[in-house]
């Protein structure tokens, strides 16, 4: 039996990993805190944060989904998403948010064009750990840390964080399954045209040919029109 991958514990992550980001960023000032190092300036949100929230732009546009939704006192909607493998399409999905956009890099090499804070909380997403934290020198990174903390030490998180990662395996697993019997099935046909193209090469009939192969005069005839095509 094939064993599973060994899965890294809850307080090995960093915020570079989906689960803890949207974890840690339901807290409002966390998200806030967020917010505010990215734009530079204080970022009053109205809601509390949702994960996965659905929104439809219009009936006739499909829904979007946003990692983690937000409103401030403006009525400006944020939408945080946290993406740690490149995705080509992630500047086609975004067009969709209908705004200015901003694409954060973590190992960005423009320290100068961006704020100080700004540079230690890149760092800080990257190592998630007390020490980079402390070493900041920013308040709001300190508090999102303080987040961090009590994320990873939490019982109720650690068993949904359990959860996530079996769902997930599982999902892989049968995805990879699903993919082996479509490859058998995909070979199984292919087979049967061969057989199907070298007996009509040789003048057989189609009732000839189903019955050689056991097969029914309808499934030859329609592999035999799926040729031609």
């Amino acid at each position: 039996m094939k064993e599973k991958p060994e899965r890294k514990l809850l307080k090995e992550l960093n915020l570079t990993d989906r689960f803890l980001f949207d974890e840690v960023i339901e807290d409002p000032q966390t998200h806030q805190d967020m917010l505010s190092i990215i734009f530079g300036r204080e970022i009053p949100l109205l809601t509390k944060s949702e994960t996965e929230k659905e929104m439809r732009v219009s009936p006739q546009i499909r829904s979007v989904r946003m990692d983690v939704f937000s409103m401030d006192e403006e009525r400006t909607v944020y939408n945080t998403e946290m993406q740690d493998k490149r995705k080509s399409d992630l500047a086609k999905r975004s067009r969709y948010y209908q705004a200015v956009r901003i694409f954060l890099n973590t190992r960005g090499k423009n320290d100068s064009e961006v704020s100080e804070e700004l540079v230690s909380f890149l760092h800080y997403i990257e190592n998630t750990t007390d020490a980079v934290a402390e070493n900041s020198g920013s308040e709001r990174i300190k508090r999102i840390h303080n987040r961090v903390r009590k994320v990873k030490v939490s019982e109720e998180v650690g068993v949904k964080y359990m959860q996530a990662w079996e769902e997930k395996y599982y999902e892989r697993e049968e995805g990879r399954e699903e993919g082996r019997i479509e490859g058998r099935e995909e070979g199984a046909k292919a087979k049967l045209q061969e057989q199907i193209r070298k007996k009509l090469e040789k003048g057989k009939s189609v009732e000839k040919i189903a019955d050689e192969l056991e097969e029914s005069t309808e499934t030859v005839e329609k592999i035999i029109k799926e040729m031609e095509e």
